[in-house]
């Protein structure tokens, strides 16, 4: 008797065609899923996802080289006294993080912020980039103060 309590611990049927069954059962789930959720990447845009796109900022040099005659040109064009916008900043202000901004005055992490264009750098274009950069710090604009309008807050 205690031979067969040994041999008979589970009363239902135990087949490895059953464990097959069951794990392709489940497979074919997974499978079945991933397709389904690819196939949305294929979907035309909706209005709303059109929406969504044409609410990011566009600033003067938006889909062209954000370098530094763009740069120069905005902040040349830049009033510190009237408040802060997609045309109105500073290009060459730094967040808190240390980030410059997009082409609209953006920064990273902001919602509306859109990864700029960069020029091809080599060290006679970075030397140049010193140079002005040595005049727009030498040279403030007149109201560029902490708590200014047309500065970052």
């Amino acid at each position: 008797t205690t031979r067969n309590a040994i041999h008979t611990v589970d009363a239902r049927p135990f087949s490895l065609a059953h464990v097959a069954r069951k794990q392709r059962g489940k497979m074919m789930r997974v499978v079945a899923a991933a397709l389904f959720g690819s196939a949305l990447a294929f979907q035309l845009p909706t209005p709303a996802r059109l929406a969504q796109h044409s609410a990011l900022a566009a600033g003067k040099y938006d889909g062209e080289v954000w370098g530094m005659d763009a740069k120069m040109d905005v902040w040349n064009s830049w009033d510190p006294n009237s408040p802060r916008s997609e045309e109105n900043f500073n290009p060459f202000e730094r967040n808190a993080d240390g980030n410059a901004c997009d082409t609209a005055g953006y920064f990273p992490g902001e919602g509306k912020y859109k990864d700029p264009m960069r020029p091809d750098m080599n060290w006679d274009a970075m030397m140049k980039e010193k140079e002005q950069m040595a005049f727009v710090e030498a040279n403030p604009k007149a109201g560029d103060v902490p708590g200014a309008p047309g500065r970052l807050k």
